[in-house]
């Protein structure tokens, strides 16, 4: 989106709100930023922990010493 539709919606927004509805609107982008903020964390969270998860299991996998074949 560029500047120009950001105003071209803020002035529509305005003629059908008035300005008493500014306020409910910076209120309600504010709460879906602070949520989608959130939810980002979250995601980048999860994958941290399931790649430090994996990198623990790799450094596991090559501490084990080699298993001696035995032949029969």
């Amino acid at each position: 989106m560029g500047a120009m539709e950001i105003v071209i919606i803020f002035l529509i927004y305005l003629l059908f709100f008035g300005a008493k509805g500014i306020p409910n609107l910076a209120r309600t982008l504010g709460k879906g930023i602070r949520q989608f903020r959130e939810a980002t964390g979250d995601i980048q969270r999860e994958i941290m922990d399931s790649a430090k998860d994996i990198k623990e299991q790799v450094d596991v996998t090559r501490d084990d010493p080699p298993k001696s074949q035995e032949n029969s």
